[in-house]
C-alpha cells in the first residue's frame, strides 16, 4: 500500500513503501513496508513517537479506543496533537501492518516465520527514517519513547544526531543488561519449547501455552513488588489467587493481539541493544550525541535501574535526567502521566511554558 495523500490535519492509520531494505544482519528484502498513526497538523513541527515490546503504532488511537500513550498525547495534553504533529510507526519486525515474521514472503507465497532476517534497534531506525523521508519530512523537533521504544530513541540520536532537536528517553538504558537478557530467554525459551511451537511453523498463535508463559514471566518484571502487594494483597476467589488470575489473563491476552515469531524477534532486537557496538563503548557513543536529551527512570524498574540510566545522562554533553517515583516500577512510562509529563511539556514548549 502507497503512502496516502495527507489532507490539512490527520489522524489516521496509514503504510508506506520503502521498497528494497539490507538489514544489518546481512539479509535483504526486495520490499519492505511500515504501519504508521499520524495525528495532529500535517505541517506542525513533527514528533517521533517509538513503542516498546507489545505496543504498535496506534499511541493516539480513537475515542472509542484510545492509544497506549493516549493522556500523554492528545489536544492540550503535555505532547499536545494542537501544537505538533505525532508519528508513531509499528517497527520492522512488528506485526500490526509493518513487514514482519508474519508478512507474505513473495517468493513463497507463504509467511516468512523464522526465516525472516534478523532485525536490529538500528535496522528499526533506518527504516522508520527511509518513510520519514519519503513523506517528505527531512527535520523532526524529538523523539521520544520507553523500554523498546527508547532503545529507539538512543539510536536515533546516533544514527541521525542532526535530525531533531530533542531526545526524551524513557525506561531504557544505553544497553541491555544481562539480567534483562536473562528474563528474555526464559520467555523465549518457553515459546521455542512449547511442542505446539515447531521452529515458528506453529498452527495458530493462540495453541502456543509457552507463549503465555512468556508473557506471565515479562508482567512480573513489569510492575514493582510493592504494587502486587497493593493491588492483589493476597486476594484469592477459592482456588485462585488474584495474581493468578491477572497473569492467566495477561498470558491469554497476549496470544490475541501479538505474533509469537514477532515476540521473538524483537526480544533479540533488545538482547543486541548495545549503543557502544561498533562505536567503542557506551561511555564513548554517549560523547557524540548532539540533541538536547531528557532522561527518565522509574523507581523499582528492575530492568532498566536509575544508576545506569543517569550515568549515561551524565555521559551525554546535552542531558537531563529525571527520576520518577512511582509504585508501577518498569510500567511507569505507560501511566501515572501527572507525575512526568510536565518534564516532557516543558521540554517541548520551552519558553512558552514558563
Amino acid at each position: 500500500m502507497s503512502l496516502k495523500n495527507p489532507a490539512s490535519q490527520t489522524d489516521a492509520l496509514e503504510t508506506i513503501e520503502l521498497g528494497p531494505f539490507h538489514f544489518e544482519s546481512g539479509g535483504r528484502l526486495e520490499s519492505v513496508e511500515l504501519a504508521y498513526e499520524r495525528s495532529g497538523p500535517v505541517h506542525a513541527p513533527v514528533i517521533v513517537v517509538c513503542h516498546a515490546l507489545t505496543g504498535n503504532q496506534e499511541a493516539v488511537g480513537t475515542e472509542e479506543q484510545p492509544g497506549w500513550w493516549a493522556g500523554l498525547i492528545g489536544e492540550g495534553c503535555p505532547i499536545d496533537t494542537s501544537l505538533f504533529q505525532v508519528i508513531t510507526f509499528n517497527v520492522l519486525g512488528g506485526c500490526h501492518g509493518s513487514t514482519g515474521p508474519a508478512s507474505l514472503n513473495p517468493d513463497t507465497g507463504e509467511p516468512f516465520r523464522q526465516k525472516f532476517p534478523k532485525v536490529t534497534i538500528r535496522d528499526m531506525v533506518r527504516a522508520q527514517y527511509e518513510a520519514l523521508k519519503k513523506m517528505g519530512i527531512h527535520q523532526v523537533k524529538a523523539v521520544a519513547g520507553g523500554s523498546l521504544g527508547g532503545m529507539q530513541t538512543y539510536e536515533w540520536g546516533l544514527l541521525y544526531p542532526d535530525f531533531m532537536e530533542k531526545l526524551l528517553i524513557m525506561a531504557a538504558t544505553p544497553y541491555l543488561s544481562d539480567y534483562g537478557i536473562a528474563f528474555n530467554h526464559i520467555g523465549a525459551k518457553a515459546i521455542k519449547n512449547d511442542p505446539l511451537f515447531q521452529d515458528g511453523e506453529y498452527a495458530t498463535n493462540e495453541s502456543l501455552q509457552g507463549f503465555e508463559i512468556a508473557r506471565m514471566t515479562g508482567m512480573v518484571t513489569y510492575r514493582s513488588p510493592t504494587l502486587f502487594e497493593k493491588r492483589f494483597d493476597r486476594s484469592n476467589g477459592g482456588d485462585t489467587y488474584e495474581i493468578q488470575s491477572y497473569l492467566d489473563y495477561q498470558g491469554d491476552k497476549i496470544k490475541e493481539r501479538f505474533d509469537a515469531n514477532s515476540y521473538l524477534y524483537l526480544l533479540d532486537a533488545m538482547n543486541n541493544h548495545d549503543i557502544g557496538r561498533n562505536r567503542g563503548g557506551w561511555k564513548a557513543a554517549a560523547a557524540q550525541y548532539k540533541a538536547d536529551m531528557v532522561t527518565f527512570s522509574f523507581e523499582h524498574d528492575l530492568l532498566y535501574p536509575e544508576e545506569l540510566i543517569s550515568a549515561f545522562a551524565s555521559a551525554a554533553p546535552k542531558a537531563v535526567h529525571r527520576h520518577i517515583p512511582t509504585d508501577y516500577g518498569h510500567d511507569g512510562f505507560l501511566v501515572e502521566f501527572d507525575r512526568w509529563g510536565p518534564f516532557i511539556k516543558e521540554e517541548l514548549n520551552g519558553d512558552e511554558t514558563q
